[in-house]
């Protein structure tokens, strides 16, 4: 998809989250998704996706940060499961706590995806 439509942003946010989140190839990761963020810096998937990309490199702040608008823009269930994983992460609890029960009562079907 990237060579037949160079300036198609979803296409290396897909290919960068998915490296960011299931491979070790994080740094190449990061690299996919700011080129998708140059060509859509206010999409809130791609934003999710740099979040993602933060919290993999330990960077936890910046995570926030990037999870934090995304989630504004758009409040999605994926995003706030990412968002409460970084204030989990950082010691956060309550608040990732309520973050995750709130997307579940907006989103009744996640119950369904959980294990």
């Amino acid at each position: 998809m990237i060579e037949l439509k160079p300036d198609y942003a979803h296409a290396y946010n897909a290919l960068g989250y998915t490296l960011a989140d299931r491979t070790s190839r994080v740094d190449e990761a990061y690299e996919l998704i700011g080129k998708a963020l140059k060509l859509a810096p206010e999409d809130p998937f791609i934003l999710d996706s740099l979040g993602w990309v933060y919290y993999r490199k330990g960077q936890l702040e910046d995570a926030l940060k990037s999870l934090t608008s995304a989630y504004q823009a758009r409040p999605d269930p994926e995003i706030a499961a990412h968002l409460g994983e970084v204030l989990w992460k950082l010691g956060r609890k309550d608040e990732a706590s309520k973050l995750w029960k709130s997307a579940l009562t907006d989103h009744p079907a996640m119950r369904r995806c959980s294990p």
